[in-house]
């Protein structure tokens, strides 16, 4: 005969858990170019910097803003905050490493997001003056573009896309999971 005696033994996690949430609280996801990798031989001013002016736009420069990062996380919100979800369940059950992984699937999905969102959205179409400066590079569509144009037809996205030019800008969107304090 045998005899329950009704005590189980439970591991103590507390102290992982609350250090899993406290770092995990201390964490960003930051999705768009980061300053430090946007160098570039065409410009005298990086990858960061055309993603910042393209953005919010340049009055000066006679640039419309053409935002596209912060809709492009937006865009895929539904298939992020599964992922935080994660990084929140994972903290509470004590794995830190666990939530630092959520966080960089979350982050790789909206960086995805902004990608997909400059190819598909319908900005404002370039000058008559840059599909120039693309036709006398070579740029693919540009020549095509410059004659519909000068056939009387409004001004067109399809065949010289802005926000894509070389693919250097749309290789350089990436995202980052860094401590909040971190500089830069």
């Amino acid at each position: 005969m045998s005899f329950k005696s009704g005590v189980t033994t439970r591991v103590d996690n507390a102290q992982a858990i609350l250090d899993a949430l406290k770092s995990l609280t201390k964490k960003d996801v930051l999705v768009g170019i980061p300053a430090e990798d946007s160098d570039r031989d065409d410009v005298s001013f990086g990858n960061a910097g055309i993603g910042y002016i393209n953005e919010y736009g340049s009055p000066a420069q006679n640039i419309p803003p053409r935002p596209h990062l912060v809709p492009g996380v937006k865009s895929v919100e539904d298939q992020t905050m599964p992922q935080l979800k994660a990084a929140a369940q994972a903290a509470l059950d004590g794995n830190a490493a666990g939530a630092e992984r959520a966080l960089n699937r979350a982050g790789t999905v909206a960086a995805r997001g902004v990608k997909n969102y400059i190819k598909a959205a319908d900005f404002t179409p370039l000058a008559d003056s840059t599909v120039e400066a693309r036709a006398r590079r070579g740029r693919k569509g540009a020549k095509a573009e410059l004659a519909r144009r000068a056939a009387g037809e409004s001004p067109g996205t399809t065949l010289a896309k802005p926000l894509y030019d070389t693919g250097k800008y749309l290789a350089s969107i990436t995202h980052v999971v860094r401590d909040k304090d971190a500089d830069s």
